[in-house]
Formats: C-alpha cells, structure tokens, sequence
C-alpha cells in the first residue's frame, strides 16, 4: 500500500500537465468548464456532500471538512473520470461528439488523534478544450472565416482538518489553492488577404482561499436512525489572476508556426474577484449502515472575467441536489452483493451563463457502487468505487447548443490503519 501512495502521487506531476479534458463549448466563457466535484462517492449520489457523514471509517469528505466524525484510518483514493459529450444545435443541423478521460481525484487522509483528522487532495476544477471554425461565403464570393480555440486547465489542491468537538457536533478547515494557465484565442481570416487578425486572452490564475464548514447529527440508539445538518461557507478569497490581452495580425507558416506579427493592441489587468463567495447547506436522515437520504442547497455569487479585451459578468447560480446510498446487510458474506454500497442521486443547476436571453441550465441523474475487497468489513472499507452520471445542459433555443453527457468514473479506495505499535516482538 505504501508502494501504491509513492507511485501515486509522482503520478500527479505528469497528469497536471498532460490532462486533455473534454468540455462542451460554452466553455469559451469565463474560466472554462467548471467540474462540480470529481469525487466518485460525492458525483453518484447526485453532488450531497454537506450533511453527508460516512457510517464507515475508511471515507474522508473533503466537501464539508466537518463531516469525519467516524473517519480513523489512511485513505488514499485514486479516481478517473471519461466524459462523453454529444452536442446539438439548430444551426445548419450541426451535430458532434467529443469524448475524453483523464485523473479527477486523488487523496490522501489520515487521523491525527482520535478527534483531529487531516487530508490532502488534488482535482482539475475546470478546463478550456474547444476548436470551432465557422466560415462564411460573401455576395462577392471572398470566404470569411472565424476560428475559435480553447486551452488549459484551471487545477485545485486542498489541505483540509476536521475537528470533534462532542459527539454530535463537529467543524472542519479547508484551504484551497487554485493554479493554473487558460487560453483562448479568436482568429479572423479572408480568402482573398495573406494576414490573419487574432485576439487572444490568457489568464494565469493562482487564487487562495479557505471553506468553513460544521455538522449537528444526533444518532437515536434505540433505533439506529440518524438526523443531519451541515452547512460549509468559503471565504478569504485572495484572488490573482492576470490577464494579458493582445490584438495582432500574422500568417502561418508551414507546421501553423506564427509570423510576421504585428501588434495593434496590448492590455493587461488584474482581477481580484474570480472565486467569489459561495455557500452549501444540507439536511440527511437515516439507519446507521444501512441507508441515508439527503437534501443540498449550493449557492454561488456570479463572478466578473476580462474575455477578448471586455469584461464578462456572470450571474449567481444555485444548485439542488438529492441522493443516498443503500447497503442491504454488510454481515452476509455468504452474498456478495448484499455487501456492496449502492448509491443514487439527482440535481439540478441553474447555471451562472446566460446568452440570447437563455440561462444555460444543467440537470442529471447518476448512479453508483463501492465493490467491496474481499477482505474488507465494515470497518475497513476498502474497495473498487463505480460511478456514472447522465444529463443534460443547454437549450436549442436562439441556435444555442444542446449538450447531453454521459460520464463513467472509476476509482479505488485502499484504506488501512498505518502507524500502530506492535505490542509484540
């Protein structure tokens, strides 16, 4: 197990740069296609996080800190995601696909004392993949064409303490690094002139800031049932995102290499307002390792961007979300599947993105299993975690784009108690 945590980290210094993530084209906006929360057991239970208190010891949720009251082993998860996207507009009755897989998660946790735990992790927060030319024949034949591309990623690393105070109410730390480099670039371009006029925007961001979250659950001994609440706030945003803007004309070379250019325009700003404030609240009920059920309210105040030159102001957007999990008898090994945790959810999101009018919502359903090791019980719940979400976002609408998804996680979860002493030689 150690061996796997080395390998596993090294790993994450190729993948920061070599991950190609897929995103829909209303990633052109803004800082990209933001991912919710990449976390196989989060994203199968449809996004519930916040009053989410796992019943096992091997599971550490970094989305509310608070929540790890019965977390006491070492957890290291390893999580990827592959994304297929199927896109449709009324315009000319364009159809496409794009499809991608890449590293979503990876962590590790571990408890400090029996009520101090402590984890770390890594998760791509949003991205920018687009390539779209569209051309244009005019009355006097010159064909006019505009191309629109779109790079990079926008990376998150998180340090997180969760403290007991009793034993129903807990509060938790999480401190969030945001880095990374987003390009885009507009190109116009005329059959019958040698130069090519492009803007382009880069935004190298590195942002800070900490979430604060607590949890109440009052577990009923004689029944087993249990009531939740959980509520999480992120604050203390010290925002630096430079933005360099420039405007030129060039022509390709053989190989697409840049030449001749010449500079009309250059800018460069400094936005302090690109995380802004964001908060979650979440009720759960349920029967202690058997079933648990959840409601979550997300809010997220709309931020302001430098896009081609101009500023581009999103507005707030809220999410719903439902979902739990079922394990039939944990006790039964002569049953395999009556030991597999099975999870099921549901959201809806009114997106912060409005365009011709339309806000371009999002709305899924997703399902999922940790498949149990053969040697894990109830209190060391290791397994192989599966996941998969479908929905919908966007609209036909004003020759938007509808975008349908489907995405299939994959991951593992080694859990053990690491440290102990032996009592004998």
């Amino acid at each position: 197990m150690k061996k796997i945590f080395v390998l596993s980290f090294i790993s994450v210094g190729y993948f920061l740069n070599a991950q190609n993530l897929s995103n829909s084209p209303y990633a052109t906006y803004g800082i990209g296609d933001v991912k919710y929360d990449n976390t196989i057991e989060t994203a199968s239970m449809g996004g519930i996080s916040t009053a989410f208190i796992s019943d096992f010891t091997s599971s550490f949720n970094f989305a509310n800190p608070a929540n790890n009251a019965n977390f006491e082993l070492t957890s290291i998860r390893l999580e990827a995601t592959n994304e297929n996207n199927y896109f449709k507009t009324d315009y000319n009755n364009t159809k496409s696909t794009k499809h991608s897989t890449y590293l979503s998660n990876i962590s590790l946790a571990f408890p400090l004392s029996p009520k101090m735990k402590m984890g770390i992790s890594y998760q791509p927060y949003s991205s920018k993949s687009y390539d779209i030319l569209h051309e244009t024949t005019l009355l006097d034949g010159t064909i006019m064409a505009s191309r629109f591309r779109g790079s990079g990623t926008l990376n998150t690393a998180q340090a997180a303490l969760s403290y007991k105070v009793n034993q129903e109410f807990s509060v938790g730390l999480r401190a969030n690094l945001y880095f990374g480099n987003l390009y885009d670039t507009n190109e116009l371009g005329y059959s019958n002139a040698e130069l090519i006029n492009g803007y382009e925007t880069k935004n190298s961001i590195k942002n800070f800031n900490f979430t604060l979250g607590a949890s109440y659950q009052k577990l009923n001994t004689s029944t087993d049932r249990k009531f939740t609440i959980g509520a999480t706030t992120t604050f203390g945003n010290t925002s630096n995102m430079t933005t360099e803007y420039k405007n030129s004309t060039y022509f390709y070379t053989d190989g697409e290499v840049k030449a001749g250019e010449s500079i009309i325009e250059e800018k460069r700003t400094n936005s302090k307002n690109l995380l802004p404030l964001q908060a979650s609240v979440g009720v759960g009920y349920g029967s202690e390792n058997q079933w648990f059920l959840s409601l979550q309210a997300d809010y997220k105040k709309g931020e302001t961007i430098s896009y081609f030159g101009n500023t581009f102001d999103f507005e707030d957007s809220y999410r719903i979300s439902a979902g739990g999990w079922y394990l039939p008898n944990y006790n039964n090994f002569r049953n395999y599947f009556s030991r597999v945790v099975y999870r099921y959810g549901a959201f809806y999101e009114k997106g912060n993105l409005k365009l011709a009018g339309n806000n371009i919502n999002k709305f899924g359903i997703s399902a999922g299993v940790l498949l149990p090791f053969k040697n894990s019980s109830i209190t060391r719940m290791s397994g192989l975690e599966l996941g998969v979400e479908v929905g919908k976002r966007g609209t036909l609408n004003d020759n938007l784009i509808n975008q349908n998804f489907i995405n299939f996680r994959i991951g593992f979860n080694f859990a053990d108690k690491w440290f102990r002493k032996n009592l004998y030689n």
